[in-house]
């Protein structure tokens, strides 16, 4: 069995389920999710990476996402739903919510579930990616197997 590591931020829809699922063929897959809750602390990232999208409404909604307890809940339930879906297909799966450090997490979970690639799963960050600060980036220094970026398809 082929053991992936899924780095996301927000539910995965049908499209990112079918790719993530078809990878390997018909090699069965097992997924351990890691779900971040978005935090105020790259909030003005964010917002640049909207304005550099022409993605306007939501640069000017970033500033009034902070409740953070709210946060949480919806991470939970995007988890919670990702993994239904990655269920659904005959895939195993498992996951958790991480807050602090999660690249230090991911390196972890990777150890421990013996894991053969990881999949970064995230909308365009430019800036970030600009300068190499993008989660997939910073995860090829932190582990040792393959690390993959797709981008998430749209609701």
């Amino acid at each position: 069995m082929f053991t992936t590591v899924l780095m996301i931020e927000k539910p995965l829809v049908s499209d990112d389920v079918e790719l993530v699922t078809t990878l390997h063929g018909d090699e069965p897959v097992s997924f351990v999710v890691l779900m971040q809750p978005r935090g105020d602390q790259d909030r003005l990232l964010r917002a640049l990476d909207d304005v550099a999208l022409g993605e306007f409404d939501e640069a000017v909604r970033e500033g009034t996402e902070s409740d953070e307890p709210e946060s949480r809940g919806l991470a939970v339930r995007a988890l919670d739903s990702s993994l239904a879906k990655l269920r659904e297909t005959g895939a195993e799966a498992e996951g958790q919510v991480i807050e602090d450090h999660p690249l230090d997490v991911l390196a972890e979970v990777v150890d421990t579930a013996g894991a053969d690639e990881v999949i970064v799963l995230t909308a365009p960050h430019l800036v970030e990616e600009f300068f190499h600060r993008d989660w997939a980036t910073r995860a090829r220094h932190k582990v040792g197997v393959p690390v993959l970026k797709l981008f998430a398809h749209g609701e």
